[in-house]
């Protein structure tokens, strides 16, 4: 069990136990109990937009170089906080470093299996990556899953922390409104090589893919829907709150699926390219709308997204 659901177990008003005891029965300490997280500091959240905007600009900036950018934008900041600030962010610069760590037991890292593939049809590979969302008081965390072939997002959650259970929504999501594809590609994220998140892949009878440790570009095409969405949305519109991010991404992930013209795709949009090749190949699409997250469905179908 949880520490946050072990807290919800604490009655402080309970009339024959005490608090401390509480916390003896339940396996947290006193102070656990008492203590309240406090959010980033509005500097912090500051050098958080600054960072993930100039990443999308140059994504192979490290902590060092970052930090120099940003001290030529009037922030007086060292290395050890923006490396730090980065590590939050999920940012990685693409170079290629030497892998120096040693991995956890659980922590089952697959080869890639796209390279020199022809990806020809929809349903052949999917993608799936997260990126850091800044809001006016704080920031989310976006996961999306997408077709490869025809770059529709099939599925995305929002979560305020990295557990790996938003990840596995949006994957189960995916799987069952669209079928199971041949392979599924992410990068080397904890979420991504969990057991609970590869076991569905596993169960589901999909070959698991992943990026090479630090490459950028090993998952391009969601990689272009980040700085897309970004660019076009959320920097323009600076959400203030989780519902009102949650509202406005998945209004424009509607526009991006539905009608966003693709000069790669013929001029056509993903959904049309995703439904052409699924008919072609014959692979059924029980979805004519963009999947989104249960908060957010009936938001969607006020849009006209269904």
């Amino acid at each position: 069990m949880s520490v946050a659901r072990r807290h919800d177990l604490i009655a402080p008003e309970h009339p024959h136990l005490s608090i401390v005891r509480q916390c003896e029965l339940v396996s947290i300490s006193r102070s656990g109990f008492y203590y309240a997280p406090v959010g980033d500091s509005h500097f912090n959240l500051t050098l958080m937009r600054l960072i993930d905007e100039q990443f999308m600009e140059t994504p192979f900036y490290g902590a060092r170089q970052m930090a120099r950018h940003l001290r030529r934008c009037g922030h007086c900041v060292g290395r050890k906080r923006v490396r730090r600030l980065m590590r939050i962010m999920r940012i990685e610069a693409i170079y290629q470093k030497p892998n120096t760590s040693r991995r956890h037991p659980d922590h089952v890292v697959y080869p890639y299996l796209l390279r020199d593939l022809v990806i020809d049809r929809s349903n052949q590979v999917w993608c799936a990556d997260i990126t850091y969302v800044p809001l006016a008081k704080g920031f989310v965390y976006l996961v999306a899953v997408m077709d490869w072939f025809s770059r529709r997002v099939l599925a995305w959650r929002l979560s305020t922390g990295m557990d790996s259970g938003f990840c596995v929504e949006a994957l189960q999501e995916a799987l069952d409104r669209h079928g199971s594809p041949d392979i599924f590609n992410s990068d080397q994220g904890v979420q991504f090589t969990s057991a609970a998140f590869t076991g569905v892949l596993s169960a589901s009878g999909v070959r698991i893919s992943m990026d090479g440790k630090g490459r950028y570009l090993d998952n391009i095409f969601i990689e272009r829907l980040w700085r897309s969405l970004k660019y076009e949305d959320i920097y323009i519109k600076a959400y203030a709150s989780v519902s009102e991010a949650r509202r406005g991404i998945g209004g424009w992930l509607g526009f991006y699926n539905h009608e966003r013209l693709h000069q790669a795709l013929g001029y056509r949009t993903p959904c049309e390219v995703f439904q052409a090749s699924s008919v072609t190949h014959g692979y059924v699409d029980n979805a004519s709308a963009l999947t989104t997250s249960p908060q957010a469905h009936h938001q969607q179908q006020e849009q006209g997204f269904n």
